[in-house]
């Protein structure tokens, strides 16, 4: 029998909701059971699957029309030397635009453009002087009026309901452009019951990159509406070049009149991404006592984890704030063939209640495969324990290189748990061991939400926000807070109230590795993207946006991200055309970055940060 030494929290009490206790903290010796010794996962694929991206060339014309801001992928196949060129043609005459290939960003300003609609741009790379393939054409976007930014508009079907609706992207088709599948209406009945939302069945649909409508299905009234009952994702799983969609599904029929689904066949079904039509399915993870109530029992989740360092592995999760169990897939030939099981209660006690919102996938141990970030307990790509802080359920979670200065990656845990006398509701872990780097050391009650993002580029790494929820723990009785706290990379407190940035919706925009917020300008009124300025006034960078945000992501152009907006009848996807200073593989190439986008579809959403240290 194995044995490894992990530093972690051993639960001194257990309140009613199960997760939350107080910790204290012991050098433990946790004995893995047995089964710690399964075999490597030896997936399909001989080499990595990875999705097939074009150029994502964008082409942005600016409110005159005598300029076209132009932004482009790099790529991980991209030599460190390559080159751009880049070309516009008009009726039959192509031109070379640029005087010397350009190296140091991927994207170029054309000035003096005449914008008249029948242009096409493109760029083709440059390697030790001979040119390489071209990349796809497009024309110019032109700015909708004035001072408004400009924008790519995807056109819905009637009968779309507006609002935070939930987005996945994946390649439908392989032309190597993301394409768009959504679930609507914008209705929900968790965490708690809505009578309006009782009769209410999701629908799924899809869309090509350029707003053609490929398929809807309604997911019938065995899947009731809300983020944890209805999970899906979109990913190519077998390699063919051609995402599938992974969704929940249920016979229909079965839902009480209270809107809920107590009992009945529950499966993981594969769609055909571009037909919608059924491939197979398998057993969802099954309902148990041990899960705890009904909104604890249906709290579901999807991912993608490369659990052999090659092939992407479906992961079907239930539980978070009692037992968790998790089986593990992969599809080939249209089959879906399980590659283990892991019940945490029988892995380890101190696993119990470590779940959090959302899954996040990365190879936190460097050994080339993937691992799965469940909450405040890790597990390995063999469908092992591989570490528990035992802290309870985290309210957010993130992992990257938050302290360049240590080696591998951190986790910073925000901790919904009652921490009033060990100080580690807000935390940082070692992501491969687990080990305590540091923690507040103050008690907290709630922290609800955080974030990780380089904003002060005077502090070493990432700095850390989060804040306590006011509601505080009411089926304890115990009464919230305002505290809010910004941290640096090494856990000093940098500053409280209204000093710290707010915890919402983040993105790349500008040309520095500082992150932007987005900001609501109020009802009605769109929102902006702004720089946080400490102890300053924060500076707006760009406004007039409009819709509400459904995601962010690098879905085009260079490595900065887009926003994704929806409106009545449409999406809009806003791209920046601030000039870069730099350049870099584009974001969805990294894995970490991109499977927490492809996680976006399901529970509580939190903005999406690479593997690696990227900041100032």
């Amino acid at each position: 029998m194995k044995k490894i030494f992990i530093l972690f929290l051993l639960p001194a009490f257990i309140s009613i909701y199960a997760q939350d206790a107080r910790e204290l903290l012991y050098n433990f010796e946790i004995s893995k059971p047995d089964h710690a010794d399964k075999p490597k996962i030896q997936g399909f694929a001989k080499e990595r699957i990875q999705e097939k991206l074009n150029r994502g060339v964008i082409a942005i014309a600016d409110e005159s029309n005598k300029n076209v801001y132009m932004s482009w992928r790099l790529l991980q196949t991209d030599p460190a030397d390559i080159a751009f060129d880049v070309y516009r043609s008009s009726g039959n005459r192509s031109v070379k635009l640029n005087s010397k290939p350009i190296s140091t960003t991927t994207d170029f300003l054309y000035r003096n453009a005449t914008v008249k609609g029948d242009e096409s741009y493109w760029v083709v790379p440059i390697l030790k002087g001979k040119k390489g393939e071209a990349s796809e054409c497009v024309t110019a976007i032109s700015r909708p009026s004035p001072g408004k930014p400009p924008y790519v508009s995807i056109p819905l079907q009637e009968g779309v309901v507006p609002g935070r609706r939930r987005l996945g992207i994946g390649d439908l088709n392989g032309d190597g452009q993301f394409d768009f599948v959504l679930i609507q209406p914008n209705v929900s009945k968790d965490p708690g019951f809505k009578p309006d939302s009782s009769q209410v069945t999701y629908k799924i649909e899809a869309y090509l990159h350029d707003g053609t409508f490929l398929w809807r299905n309604d997911l019938g009234d065995g899947i009731e509406p809300g983020v944890w009952y209805s999970p899906f994702i979109v990913y190519d799983l077998d390699g063919d070049g051609k995402a599938e969609v992974a969704v929940k599904t249920a016979p229909r029929g079965i839902r009480d009149a209270d809107g809920a689904v107590y009992k009945g066949e529950e499966w993981i079904s594969i769609w055909d991404g571009m037909t919608g039509k059924e491939i197979t399915k398998a057993d969802w993870p099954e309902r148990s006592p041990r899960l705890g109530d009904y909104n604890r029992q249906n709290r579901n989740q999807l991912g993608v984890a490369y659990l052999d360092g090659k092939t992407p592995c479906l992961i079907v999760a239930r539980g978070t704030y009692k037992a968790m169990f998790v089986d593990a897939y992969q599809f080939k030939e249209g089959k879906l063939t399980k590659l283990w099981h892991w019940d945490g209660d029988e892995e380890n006690p101190v696993v119990r209640s470590q779940g959090a919102h959302t899954m996040l996938v990365a190879d936190v141990d460097e050994d080339g495969r993937d691992e799965i970030i469940l909450g405040s307990a890790v597990l390995d790509d063999n469908g092992t324990l591989l570490w528990s802080a035992g802290l309870g359920h985290p309210d957010k979670v993130f992992v990257t290189d938050i302290d360049p200065s240590l080696p591998g990656m951190e986790i910073f845990l925000a901790v919904e748990a009652l921490h009033d006398k060990d100080g580690l509701g807000i935390c940082l872990r070692d992501a491969k061991t687990g080990t305590l780097i540091w923690k507040i050391g103050r008690p907290t009650v709630h922290v609800g939400s955080g974030m990780v993002a380089d904003v002060d580029p005077a502090l070493h790494g990432l700095e850390f926000f989060a804040a306590e929820d006011p509601k505080g723990h009411r089926a304890m009785g115990i009464t919230g807070n305002n505290n809010r706290y910004l941290f640096d990379a090494k856990g000093n407190l940098y500053g409280t109230g209204e000093d710290v940035p707010p915890t919402g919706d983040w993105v790349w925009w500008d040309a520095d590795k500082l992150r932007e917020y987005i900001r609501p300008e109020g009802q009605g009124k769109g929102f902006s993207v702004t720089t946080y300025h400490y102890k300053g006034e924060d500076e707006i960078v760009q406004k007039g946006f409009e819709g509400n945000v459904v995601l962010v992501a690098d879905l085009y152009g260079d490595w900065r991200e887009e926003i994704v907006t929806a409106l009545p009848g449409e999406l809009r996807i806003y791209s920046t055309t601030i000039p870069a200073k730099d350049r870099r593989v584009t974001l969805l190439q990294d894995n970490t970055y991109r499977q927490t986008i492809t996680t976006h579809t399901m529970g509580y959403q939190q903005p999406a940060v690479p593997s690696y240290y990227l900041g100032e």
